[in-house]
């Protein structure tokens, strides 16, 4: 046997494996509908690229229309895709079971033959890493309110997975990717394959570690044992992006500006956390309430995960119904701490050198570079690495 055939047998064997994996873990799942390939393929006029409308490690996902004339959004996983039978079937069996206003609704999905499509409800406005910080990409106009909102219903989407259903859910994967936006910009939590279902009588369950570099809580990187504080840990960084209107990651910028976390921990002990707030907003805001939505994400991101609040004490910090200044703040979880201090000192030399490489080309000046866009995802590997195989010691 040649070495391709070799290696075409044994991808197909294992292509074969997943679909009868997902096949079997169906016939547990209830409430859901089951659609033909052929059916998709209608919906999406043979999935043309016009209707192609996102894209990822996973595959891509079309706009389509269903028979009954429902406009939906099909996630097709691509043969290779790193998402394979098991967290197809956690996305069906944790999406399939929930019904909250801030979640995605899943209708249903096709198996057949290779094929594995999940197929959820249209959003209108995409998710948050393209609109609202991805600079220039998009027409919509964020004022204070609609990020409120925004940040009050996904506090309250992980509020009802963490306390309101048995088991419990830990996300695992809070980013602005995967919060999407409907056509009035109410907020929907998506991408539940990396979900974990919580034990009853159990704190935390210990799993591979996987998530977003930037929103990745540090104890978690760490050991390997989530708990529903790492899913707090992410939220907190989002909520900071949305105020901020920054990614959580910008290599673009000297080494004291680009992490975000580690910029408004600083700023906040010189007391100075208003001049963080969005520019865009022109100063049309509410300035307690964007001072307090910057220190709940502080609160959020505490280095140690028992001081985080609860997402049902961060529901109610965000509304004003809970007091934030009587509470002691603590030093986030940074980065920055779980590097070696050679790393450190690698990590500046370099920004030095591409701040001084890119002079000549940034016309724009620093406020510019401030605010563009540079997705946390796009984080180098070294420093990924350092993040998980660092040793510190924490306690939940």
């Amino acid at each position: 046997m040649t070495c391709f055939s070799f290696c075409f047998t044994k991808k197909k064997a294992s292509s074969a494996k997943q679909t009868f994996e997902a096949d079997e873990g169906l016939s547990d799942i209830k409430n859901i509908n089951l659609y033909s390939y052929k059916e998709l393929r209608v919906a999406t006029e043979d999935f043309s690229p016009a209707n192609k409308i996102g894209e990822g490690g996973f595959g891509s996902v079309y706009k389509g229309t269903l028979k009954d004339g429902t406009v939906a959004a099909l996630k097709v996983l691509s043969s290779d895709s790193r998402q394979g039978a098991r967290e197809f079937l956690t996305e069906i069996k944790v999406i399939s079971e929930v019904e909250h206003d801030n979640l995605v609704k899943l209708y249903g999905c096709c198996v057949e033959g290779n094929h594995r499509i999940l197929v959820y409800g249209y959003l209108e406005n995409n998710s948050l890493a393209q609109t609202l910080l991805g600079r220039g990409h998009s027409s919509i106009h964020f004022n204070w309110q609609t990020r409120r909102k925004i940040c009050i219903g996904v506090a309250r989407g992980l509020a009802y997975l963490h306390e309101d259903i048995r088991p419990h859910i830990i996300h695992r994967d809070i980013k602005a990717s995967n919060i999407l936006l409907d056509k009035d910009l109410m907020p929907k939590i998506s991408d539940f394959g990396l979900a974990k279902f919580i034990p009853p009588n159990m704190t935390h369950v210990s799993t591979r570690v996987a998530g977003t570099a930037g929103y990745l809580a540090p104890e978690y990187a760490i050991r390997g044992q989530v708990t529903r504080k790492a899913d707090i840990y992410s939220f907190g960084v989002l909520l900071l992006e949305i105020v901020t209107g920054r990614c959580n990651t910008n290599r673009r910028l000297p080494a004291e500006e680009q992490y975000l976390l580690e910029k408004v921990w600083g700023t906040f002990e010189k007391g100075e956390l208003l001049r963080l707030v969005d520019a865009l907003l022109n100063d049309d805001f509410n300035v307690e309430e964007a001072c307090r939505f910057l220190k709940i994400g502080l609160l959020c991101t505490q280095d140690m995960p028992k001081l985080r609040p609860s997402m049902s004490t961060v529901v109610g910090m965000l509304l004003g119904e809970i007091h934030v200044n009587d509470k002691e703040i603590t030093k986030p979880g940074l980065l920055s701490d779980l590097m070696p201090p050679k790393a450190k000192a690698d990590r500046g030399q370099k920004c030095k050198a591409e701040m001084k490489n890119s002079t000549d080309t940034a016309s724009s000046g620093l406020g510019k570079l401030y605010n563009s866009s540079s997705s946390s995802e796009k984080i180098t590997s070294s420093i990924a690495t350092m993040t998980f195989n660092s040793i510190y010691d924490r306690t939940n």
